[in-house]
């Protein structure tokens, strides 16, 4: 039977296990829309901006380890899909992006809303495609799903002219593969006995879990490699929640803002187990300087990652959950307590978490506070924007599942929070979902308040209003003379602009208020929004400054040394 090529997008979505989509409609992908009408089995969630769709379908590919999937049209709405799109590739999250585009008659005309689509994403995909037949969508839409998944995920995206999508085709898709494979390459296989060696003698080990963890769905894995070895663990910014925070070999994040005690961990150490991380500049600061006195092992599914950033005694290319799976075998059981106690005795006498006296309310108080609520649920995300806040809450939520925390990494898109959030509790409906919101940020995306009311979708938002850009101002009062420039950033009455899309809404500006505010927000049936109205002036710390080392990281004056 025959059926058009929009008809041919459905059901093909349909085979690839899509429930959900995230979109906008215009001119050139109106066939595609008028199909929807009849796939009732595809949910279509219609954001107010095309960006939102490209954050939230990554939102819910982070949160539901499936492929998120987002619409737009051809000209503006294809590029407002861009900055999404962008950072589902740097942060390798699986993402299949469906534009349309002009008909096929007037390509090349510089017809109204016309561009070159998949030349403006070559650098933001790791595939894309330009349909020009329907009967060539099936087996392309197979393909892309295929490219979004395998290898080191990320986002493809298929262009499709107008025409393409009302004409006929017979339909035949092919078998959608199942599973992860444990499949090594020999080499591989023939450098694993080098790396267990090093692991064994060494005398101070570290683990530097990353994002490849979860998405190899490896975190079982990575507690039992762990435990047999001693070996503690700390995670990169997105590796957070790979590795349970509360276990007791759990350092925390690494870093620019990472623990003082996990920074120090690493220079101290004498071997670096690096687990589907990259060795990016934000945890291995200055140059040359990175574990001065550590062989590195590095596994990483992408072989140009290995050796990339800091030589490499050992690579192993692979699946992080398969390389650990034959791994954990052959690691020989390990008493580091001398090791570990060193380790502690870092934590104690620098206690990064400590709260700061303030007459006024901090991002920590309530972030504290939350942790205490929800540390014990079984099902709880956090997704944050890019700023302090994004930082305060990589440090302070110790959530132990997998996939809970989530936060737009390698390009760092303010604006994230709220549409990546909504993603989430859609793909993880029973969920408990916040969105750790910074004003800045919130203000670039505040329009989705009214697809989370339209959509009945009851993600909890956490704002932490400063009035200030405020990661901008710390780097300008650290950095810049105190040279305050275009950080102030005065927004709406936040209360009421949630209270006029129909969602709940309440201020905090005293500490001892919060964690009953974040109690009503919880048990609220629907989506919640809460103001924290926050001393302006506050930093980030620990930090270590541009151009520094680990070994230079600088604490907070006002805690550092206290017990």
């Amino acid at each position: 039977m025959k059926l058009t090529g929009a008809e041919i997008i459905c059901e093909a979505l349909l085979r690839e296990g899509v429930d959900v989509i995230f979109g906008h409609p215009g001119g050139a992908v109106l066939p595609l829309y008028d199909a929807f009408y009849k796939y009732d089995q595809l949910r279509h969630i219609l954001v107010r901006h095309e960006q939102c769709a490209a954050h939230a379908a990554d939102g819910y590919a982070r949160a539901t380890g499936k492929v998120g999937v987002c619409v737009a049209t051809s000209g503006p709405g294809a590029t407002n899909l861009v900055t999404g799109i962008m950072g589902a590739k740097a942060d390798s999250v699986p993402m299949v992006a469906i534009t349309g585009q002009v008909a096929r008659s007037a390509l090349g005309t510089e017809a109204f809303q016309e561009c070159d689509t998949c030349a403006i994403t070559v650098p933001c995909t790791k595939k894309n495609y330009l349909v020009m037949s329907a009967e060539d969508l099936a087996p392309t839409i197979y393909e892309a799903f295929r490219v979004a998944q395998d290898g080191r995920p990320g986002p493809t995206l298929v262009d499709i002219p107008r025409d393409v999508q009302q004409e006929l085709a017979e339909f035949d898709y092919m078998e959608v593969p199942q599973g992860y494979s444990d499949h090594l390459i020999p080499e591989t296989r023939a450098n694993l006995a080098r790396a267990v060696q090093l692991i064994d003698q060494a005398k101070k080990p570290l683990i530097i879990a990353g994002h490849g963890v979860l998405t190899s769905h490896a975190g079982s894995d990575l507690v039992e490699l762990s435990e047999k070895t001693q070996i503690p663990v700390v995670n990169t910014l997105l590796g957070l929640s790979s590795f349970p925070r509360s276990h007791p070999l759990s350092l925390g994040m690494l870093g620019m803002h990472g623990m003082y005690w996990a920074n120090i961990a690493v220079d101290r150490a004498d071997l670096i187990l690096g687990l589907g991380m990259r060795f990016d500049d934000r945890i291995t600061g200055r140059p040359g300087t990175f574990a001065p006195n550590a062989k590195i092992v590095h596994v990483d599914i992408e072989p140009s990652q290995i050796g990339r950033n800091v030589p490499t005694a050992v690579g192993l290319v692979g699946d992080v959950g398969a390389v650990l799976r034959a791994l954990v075998p052959m690691a020989a059981r390990g008493d580091r307590s001398d090791w570990l106690e060193e380790v502690g005795a870092l934590r104690r006498a620098h206690p990064s978490l400590a709260i700061p006296r303030s007459d006024g309310l901090l991002a920590q108080h309530v972030l504290h506070d939350l942790d205490r609520l929800v540390r014990d649920e079984e099902d709880v995300v956090a997704v944050t924007g890019v700023g302090q806040h994004q930082m305060w809450a990589a440090q302070y939520l110790f959530f132990k599942r997998a996939n809970s925390f989530i936060s737009s990494g390698g390009l760092g898109a303010m604006g994230y929070e709220i549409p990546a959030a909504m993603g989430a509790q859609v793909g993880r409906p029973g969920a408990t979902v916040w969105s750790i919101a910074g004003d800045g940020g919130f203000q670039m995306t505040l329009q989705e308040l009214a697809t989370i009311a339209d959509e009945k979708i009851p993600v909890k938002i956490a704002l932490f209003n400063n009035g200030h850009l405020g990661m901008v101002r710390q780097w300008q009062e650290m950095f810049y003379d105190r040279h305050f420039k275009a950080v102030p950033v005065p927004g709406p009455d936040y209360v009421k602009l949630a209270e006029a899309y129909g969602i709940a809404a309440e201020r905090v500006d005293r500490p001892e208020d919060v964690l009953a505010a974040l109690n009503r927000a919880r048990n609220h049936p629907g989506p919640f929004l809460i103001e924290f109205v926050l001393e302006h002036q506050e930093n980030v710390f620990p930090m270590v400054p541009t151009g520094a080392s680990l070994a230079e990281t600088v604490e907070d004056p006002r805690t550092a040394g206290s017990d």
